[in-house]
């Protein structure tokens, strides 16, 4: 079965870290430009980080440029966002997303991506 999934998010303190991990089966993340997406409660979905297939290429969000840092691990089959300093603004559903392709370069624009796993929840709160 083709699949993403994602894992490690929880309530964490502001300041504090947390590593989301997103695993793939049924293909392999060898050939895929993979990213991260959030969407916080009443808003758009908004792209976080990407990193493209020769993990040449990154591209992060202002918002998140200094404190967030994606990573792809192709032998594990397995990508990772490593989110430090958080901030209550930075609650929401995180989503990692695959796009088939080999390249040099990477967006994080959401109809570039074709799978998509199911979201984990990161709640930053005092």
């Amino acid at each position: 079965q083709v699949q993403l999934v994602e894992s490690g998010g929880g309530l964490v303190q502001p300041g504090g870290s947390l590593r989301l991990s997103c695993a793939a089966s049924g293909f392999s993340l060898r050939y895929y430009t993979i990213a991260w997406f959030r969407q916080a409660p009443g808003k758009e979905r908004e792209g976080v980080a990407c990193v493209s297939t020769t993990a040449r290429g990154t591209h992060y969000a202002d918002s998140v440029k200094g404190r967030f840092t994606i990573s792809r691990d192709n032998s594990e089959n397995t990508m990772y966002l490593q989110v430090n300093s958080l901030k209550p603004e930075d609650t929401a559903v995180y989503y990692c997303a695959a796009s088939l392709g080999y390249r040099d370069f990477c967006m994080i624009e959401s109809s570039a991506y074709d799978k998509w796993g199911q979201g984990t929840q990161v709640t930053v709160s005092s």
